[in-house]
């Protein structure tokens, strides 16, 4: 854990666990996103509309909101070695159902249930956390972020090929079953190889489950508040999948929902009360304290980060088209460079992090975004194409390099609780995509660039808040004993 230096070819200790870990990673965003490249067949094979498969897509990134908080907390107490395991083989077998579908409810069901498998992405930075020492975190971090997300651009370019390979009409079924079939030889593969911690390491957990532990009476509201926004996107969707927008849900099934939202929320609010009531009638001692709003400032980051990219990817191609007079598989391919970043703008953020400092890096970072987005909203017809395609690769970097970032100080606010801190600002990402993809309905491309801009803005302000990390973090053993664990 001392050593300093991080040799990517080798597969023995920590390399060998973020090898394992991206590989795990890179299997569940190329199951997550393995219908994309294939909508145009599968509409064929239903006889789906537009707005049918339109619906696809938004049922795809539903559950992942309420599943990355619910699989964090399950990390942290069972840890990432099973969680990860478990994830890949239930996704194997729900891949394999929207495979064999029959009708498009079955298709719908699948595909909202497919939505859990996003959910991966915070096993791992608990799993990295856990092996990596503060100095090396980030830019571990950001590989395995950027390597894995990297599944679901490899997905749209080699499925259509495995499907035409396979022949048929059906195709299509056999290049995703394929994609659940890796899945499920991998979830044996990653229980056999993987493990929690280095050898002699302590695996802390929390102390109750349900909610994230505060420690402060301040804090408790706070994080109340911090919790309402994923409600509120929960329920856009609804009402974008509702008779008014999509037509997907009843007037009854859409108010229903709406009450189900409000139901869960207050059964939240109730275990953040049972885990955390005692801090209004004692105080935690000072070793054990940490300060939700360096949770909250991070959810903030990755909102505009993550979820500026996942909507910017949602409509890029269209954007590049339509601006540029490019036929569509020239706008995509041109397009693909945004995501095409993570391979190198990840690790890049992780480690601008780790040698710059954590507070220093997002600053920087996130003003770089803020803009990227504003010249991105200036393009027009009369940009040369190959200056708006730059523009844009050097938007996506500060994009991408902002989420290397944000995740290089997620395991060092507090060990125990990595999956949940993680959980929590991977849920914001997907609410960031929800709120800047519902603006990009009601207005032009260059308005909606303006729109994450300002929000960037907001973010950077709120970033000025956190706290560098620095010098140890306590937690406290299974047989009571104290450990201190460096954060700097």
């Amino acid at each position: 854990m001392s050593d300093s230096k991080l040799n990517l070819f080798s597969f023995t200790g920590k390399a060998r666990t973020l090898h394992l870990t991206w590989v795990a990673f890179f299997i569940t965003f190329a199951v997550w996103f393995n219908h994309a490249p294939l909508l145009s067949v599968i509409g064929e094979t239903f006889g789906l509309s537009n707005q049918e498969l339109k619906a696809l897509l938004i049922i795809n990134v539903a559950l992942t909101i309420p599943a990355r908080i619910i699989v964090g907390m399950l990390v942290d107490k069972y840890g990432p070695r099973i969680m990860y395991s478990a994830l890949l083989f239930i996704s194997s077998w729900l891949c394999f159902i929207f495979a064999l579908a029959d009708s498009y409810q079955m298709l719908a069901l699948s595909r909202f249930l497919l939505g859990f498998v996003g959910a991966g992405f915070v096993i791992g930075i608990r799993m990295i956390g856990e092996w990596f020492p503060a100095k090396q975190v980030g830019v571990a971090e950001g590989i395995y972020g950027g390597w894995g997300n990297f599944g679901s651009a490899a997905a749209a370019m080699t499925l259509p090929t495995l499907a035409l390979l396979y022949g048929g009409d059906e195709a299509w079924r056999y290049a995703i079953g394929t994609t659940g079939a890796i899945a499920l030889v991998y979830s044996f593969v990653y229980y056999k190889m993987a493990r929690n911690t280095p050898k002699g390491s302590t695996y802390f957990k929390p102390k109750q489950t349900g909610a994230m532990e505060i420690t402060s009476k301040g804090d408790f509201f706070f994080y109340l508040l911090m919790n309402i926004p994923m409600y509120a996107a929960l329920a856009v969707l609804t009402w974008k999948l509702g008779p008014d927008n999509l037509g997907m849900l009843s007037t009854f099934a859409a108010d229903a929902i709406y009450l189900i939202l409000i139901g869960v929320y207050a059964y939240q609010t109730a275990q953040v009360w049972r885990i955390n009531k005692h801090v209004f009638s004692e105080t935690v001692p000072e070793i054990h304290r940490y300060k939700f709003k360096q949770v909250a400032v991070l959810d903030l980051a990755y909102f505009v980060t993550f979820g500026s990219e996942l909507a910017v990817v949602s409509m890029l191609p269209l954007f590049f088209k339509e601006t540029f007079g490019l036929s569509l598989v020239e706008a995509g391919l041109l397009a693909s460079g945004f995501a095409f970043m993570n391979l190198v703008a990840r690790p890049t953020g992780g480690w601008f992090s780790d040698r710059f400092g954590r507070k220093k890096s997002l600053t920087f970072l996130i003003a770089g975004l803020a803009a990227g987005y504003f010249l991105l909203s200036n393009i027009d017809s009369s940009w040369p194409l190959a200056l708006a395609v730059i523009a844009t690769m050097a938007c996506s970097f500060f994009v991408q390099s902002g989420e290397g970032a944000v995740f290089a100080v997620v395991p060092l606010v507090k060990r125990r609780m990595t999956g949940q801190i993680a959980g929590m600002a991977g849920a914001y990402g997907n609410v960031g995509a929800v709120t800047f993809l519902t603006a990009y309905s009601f207005m032009d491309a260059s308005q909606f660039f303006l729109v994450i801009a300002a929000a960037a803005v907001v973010a950077l302000v709120a970033v000025q808040f956190l706290d560098e990390p620095e010098g140890q973090t306590a937690e406290i053993g299974e047989d009571g004993t104290v450990q201190m664990i460096d954060v700097s």
